[in-house]
């Protein structure tokens, strides 16, 4: 059995999921723990992504859901044809980058 994955630098999963232990999230809060996370478990089920990860270590704007997103896409060498996702961000801008970058891409592979 797989995993969920839920990527938001502040939220609890209670403040976006109504019923959250349906979904038995492991919550990352920055872009590098997504990514270890991942490395080290395999693809998700099912991710939820926020997009804006506030601050690293040295006060500088954190990479951010996007670039976790792209990291997926680009980067992460798995196959990505099954993947089921929702963005939460509060970030309308972000958020439909997010989905428009995931949903192209979705769409290109399920497409063969």
């Amino acid at each position: 059995m797989g995993y969920n994955l839920f990527l938001d630098d502040l939220r609890t999963v209670e403040m976006v999921y109504d019923d959250p232990t349906k979904y038995n999230f492991v919550v990352v809060r920055t872009y590098r723990a997504f990514v270890e996370c991942i490395q080290a478990n395999g693809l998700p089920d099912f991710i939820s992504f926020d997009n804006d990860l506030g601050l690293d270590a040295e006060g500088e704007v954190a990479p951010d859901g996007y670039a976790a997103a792209k990291w997926l896409v680009y980067e992460s060498g798995l196959d990505l044809s099954k993947l089921q996702y929702y963005v939460h961000s509060a970030n309308p801008v972000a958020a439909e980058q997010i989905r428009g970058l995931l949903d192209n891409y979705l769409r290109h592979l399920r497409s063969f």
